[in-house]
């Protein structure tokens, strides 16, 4: 009961963040990444500031069979990206229930995330953000 109520707050907490700075004054702001498909096909992408990184690449109709099958509510692995250590190192830590559903991704590695718990701020500018070949996408 206690973890329930811990994990209920910690998403309250995140999604008011998240909420004030997706509509915050630099939400009119974009900034390019690149998101490499499966297929290893690199992809530009206008990313809003403010925006989560699932929603940009569904913003910009990017086509990954079964990316975000949870729509961001971190019930899946589905939106597993890739970052460099660099870019990796700068981002806040992972919740716990983004660490869980990580467990359950293939391919995972050092520097893996999921899609829909990174918020984009102007400093990504020129982010890479890798797919991995592989998907597990039970849930």
């Amino acid at each position: 009961m206690r973890r329930n109520l811990l994990s209920l707050i910690t998403r309250t907490v995140f999604n008011s963040n998240f909420v004030f700075q997706r509509y915050s004054s630099n939400a009119n702001q974009f900034v390019n990444v690149k998101v490499i498909d499966r297929d290893q096909k690199p992809i530009d992408a206008k990313a809003k500031v403010g925006s989560n990184m699932l929603d940009v690449i569904l913003d910009n109709k990017i086509d990954i069979d079964g990316f975000g099958a949870c729509e961001g509510t971190l019930a899946c692995s589905t939106c597993h990206v890739i970052l460099d250590s660099e870019n990796y190192k700068t981002l806040p830590e992972p919740v716990e229930e983004e660490n869980d559903m990580l467990d359950l991704a293939f391919g995972l590695t050092p520097t893996s995330r999921l899609a829909c718990q990174i918020i984009v701020e102007p400093r990504m500018k020129d982010w890479v953000f890798v797919v991995p070949k592989d998907v597990n996408d039970q849930r």
